[in-house]
């Protein structure tokens, strides 16, 4: 019974910081917590998780070393490569499900009126959507994945939460009023994860939410069709001018917006890799017929094994 209140009493903080004096050890149905000496917390296994939610997407990106992108996983900072990735160096374009099977699908954040699109605004880049909505309602995952910071930010963003996912992308949720999750926490697309405010530069209650590979912000309109709460698509393919030119990390002023300078015509590259969208009845050894190639060439391009079940409509790239 002791223990049982020693677990309630530190699971309402929020902040796992192991760098301080552990007190105990509790064994959950989780698994084992360890209790730290300034009231915080976290799992075992939590504390020997190294980031990587896609194996995929880190092999591709770590197997160029002129890329040298960092993202690590840190409960304490915003931006774990520390503004150091370059999404312009990539010279490839990845292939993304935005929806894969065990993500439990998605979920809109929240059902309100856009007031402001992704782009430049103002004099500076808004890097991402803001949603209307009132002091209090309640703002959800948009995909399954790991809470990784869920506390104030004084940068702008107020209360956030980041949460990264299996897809590859990390979402942000900001000027919450309040956090419902807490850092390492395991969510499923559509759980309640804070409660919309005004915190931070903020001037009126609304969600600022951002979509991000790599740190680098990206426009969430390509990925999620908000006028009719869905995904556009499942497939995204990710090359440098999917972001804004310059497509780093940016230091950020009133509404979570860019200081940086002012934006450049951003050079258009021609995709010149082919794609092709499995339809009903296609099988890998048909697709390879038709596109003059090979089952293992395809399954080397897409990460994927012979034995791989094809989803309707995913985009593979054959060539």
């Amino acid at each position: 019974m002791i223990k049982f209140y020693l677990v309630l009493f530190f699971f309402g903080s929020f902040y796992c910081l192991n760098s301080q004096v552990v007190l105990d050890t509790i064994e959950t149905e989780r698994g084992k917590m360890i209790l730290y000496s300034n009231r915080t917390w976290e799992y075992v296994k939590d504390s020997e998780f190294n980031g990587i939610l896609n194996e995929h997407v880190y092999s591709l990106i770590s197997s160029d070393p002129t890329l040298n992108y960092i993202q690590s996983w840190d409960n304490e900072v915003c931006y774990t490569s520390d503004r150091t990735n370059d999404l312009g160096k990539l010279k490839d374009t990845l292939w993304l499900c935005v929806n894969e099977d065990h993500d439990d699908g998605f979920h809109i954040p929240f059902h309100g009126n856009v007031t402001s699109r992704y782009g430049f605004r103002k004099g500076r880049y808004h890097n991402g959507i803001d949603i209307a909505l009132k002091v209090g309602d309640t703002i959800r995952a948009a995909w399954s994945g790991k809470v990784r910071y869920a506390k104030f930010n004084e940068g702008g963003f107020g209360n956030l939460v980041i949460i990264r996912h299996y897809n590859g992308l990390e979402s942000f949720y900001a000027h919450l009023d309040e956090h419902l999750c807490a850092p390492n926490q395991d969510v499923k697309a559509g759980d309640p994860i804070g409660l919309g405010g005004n915190t931070g530069h903020s001037f009126g209650a609304h969600l600022h939410f951002e979509l991000r590979f790599y740190d680098a912000p990206m426009n969430p309109e390509e990925v999620i069709d908000f006028d009719n709460l869905r995904l556009k698509d499942q497939n995204l393919l990710v090359h440098k001018d999917l972001f804004r030119p310059g497509a780093k990390p940016s230091d950020f002023g009133e509404h979570g917006e860019s200081t940086n300078a002012l934006p450049t015509k951003p050079i258009v590259v021609r995709n010149t890799r082919k794609y092709y969208k499995v339809r009903s009845g296609d099988t890998l050894s048909e697709i390879a017929t038709k596109n003059r190639t090979t089952i293992s060439k395809i399954c080397q391009l897409n990460g994927i094994r012979q034995s791989t079940s094809l989803q309707i409509g995913r985009n593979l790239r054959v060539d």
